[in-house]
């Protein structure tokens, strides 16, 4: 893979792994309709690398307060609301880990088709434009409840299905519940964190038993690309969806999933 491929797909992972239209079906989208060749593992361990960056430097006040909370709750057994939404992120992110473990090898093999994605690409992205429109959007991040975490964690495991969008997912869950927008957009953040490192560690453990050569240039391209890229995407993200809602990024997904029906079928 050349430079200019690596800098075009870690581009495409920055701004694609927090917008809710599905990062996964677009890196696998763009070699299929462009010919190149496969990124490789080497190169999907290095954008993870660069998303988990973005999303920890930009809540890096937040990760750093939770995280502290979370450790003392575990010394004292007493939960503060930061500790509480501290175990909240862990618990919603169990569904995904295990769905993961369970299914990994059935959805490699039988759901990274076109079809696939064009369908989910077309039917989350109505169901976000629902919880979007009927949605409540009165609470914040800190009255979320046991059950309101469980349910969004099973939403984030149907991220597996490539299309999806883990980020869609969840802030379509979020909202739901009746989470603000911003609020349902912080806690898909928050809960990218557990999500990213353990693809990143699941595709790190796959690349040493490879063996394969890793072009280490290559790599750190597209970390910096991905890391800056998805930092400018969190950013003004949050600043555009309280004006716009999610309706830009249901019509896109609606589009693309046209789109993706007319090359293919």
């Amino acid at each position: 893979m050349d430079n200019l491929h690596a800098v075009w797909l870690a581009l495409l992972q920055g701004l694609t792994e927090f917008l809710p239209i599905s990062s996964s079906a677009h890196l696998i989208l763009m070699p299929q309709l462009f010919g190149w060749e496969d990124q490789g593992l080497a190169f999907d361990v290095a954008v993870h690398v660069g998303t988990l960056a973005a999303v920890l430097a930009y809540f890096r006040h937040d990760v750093v307060r939770l995280l502290l909370a979370w450790l003392r709750s575990c010394g004292t057994r007493q939960l503060t609301d930061d500790a509480r939404l501290a175990w909240f992120v862990l618990l919603g992110t169990l569904p995904a880990a295990v769905a993961g473990l369970l299914l990994h090898d059935v959805i490699s093999n039988y759901l990274r088709s076109p079809l696939v994605i064009a369908l989910a690409t077309i039917g989350f992205g109505v169901l976000l434009w629902w919880s979007d429109r009927y949605g409540r959007q009165t609470r914040t991040e800190a009255s979320l409840r046991l059950m309101d975490v469980v349910w969004i964690g099973l939403a984030q495991a149907l991220a597996l299905i490539p299309g999806t969008s883990r980020s869609g997912i969840t802030m379509t869950a979020g909202l739901a519940l009746g989470l603000t927008r911003s609020a349902a957009a912080r806690f898909s953040f928050l809960l990218s964190i557990p999500v990213i490192l353990m693809a990143g560690g699941y595709e790190t453990l796959q690349l040493v038993r490879q063996s394969v050569p890793v072009a280490w240039g290559t790599m750190l391209l597209g970390i910096l690309v991905a890391a800056v890229s998805a930092y400018l995407c969190i950013h003004f993200f949050l600043r555009l969806i309280e004006r716009t809602g999610m309706l830009p990024f249901v019509i896109y997904r609606l589009l693309l999933g046209v789109v993706l029906l007319i090359l293919f079928y």
